[in-house]
């Protein structure tokens, strides 16, 4: 099924991370707490990695998925891509709507604007393109990690060994399946 590889970036991608990292294209959905672990674990990787977020949204594996996806891409659109993109990571409970106006406060935003361009087509499209391409891409959980190219579905397991070399044990579980 995979029609395209994703790996090349664009000048409109979210990333983070030294230019002479290993590239690490990821897609995700703010709602999926695998997702949420992988970020925190890319963040400890040594060396460091250069990361692309895209999304992977929908609204059928999670209701707030695409709200909240919206509102990254509305808060990019001030620059606070990554601050929010790390808060709501770090606080997956709080994603209703009230929640994210006041995110968007705590990060200095025009909240007024963050909704505006939350609703608005351009961001809605931005959103639906990127989850289509990782779909087409061949993704089939979230976290969906490209890297090299291709595909890597095992990347998340390895974050999350090198997760339990310094933690206690708990339910590692594993990425969601999507069902589409």
């Amino acid at each position: 099924m995979a029609s395209a590889m994703p790996l090349e970036l664009r000048p409109d991608d979210h990333v983070r991370g030294p230019e002479d990292g290993e590239l690490i294209v990821v897609y995700a959905d703010f709602t999926c707490p695998f997702c949420a672990v992988a970020h925190v674990r890319l963040g400890e990787r040594r060396p460091p990695v250069r990361r692309v977020f895209r999304h992977l949204a929908l609204k059928a594996r999670q209701p707030r998925a695409v709200a909240v996806a919206r509102a990254a891409e509305a808060a990019a659109r001030q620059g606070a891509f990554w601050a929010f993109h790390d808060a709501v990571y770090a606080d997956q409970g709080h994603v209703d709507d009230p929640h994210l106006w006041a995110l968007a406060e705590r990060l200095g935003l025009d909240v007024d604007r963050f909704e505006a361009d939350r609703r608005s087509e351009a961001v809605a499209a931005r959103v639906e393109a990127q989850t289509r391409e990782a779909i087409l891409a061949g993704a089939t959980t979230t976290p969906a990690f490209f890297r090299a190219g291709r595909p890597d579905p095992g990347l998340y397991h390895e974050l999350v060994r090198s997760e339990k070399k310094n933690a206690p044990a708990r339910n590692e579980g594993g990425p969601e399946r999507l069902n589409i």
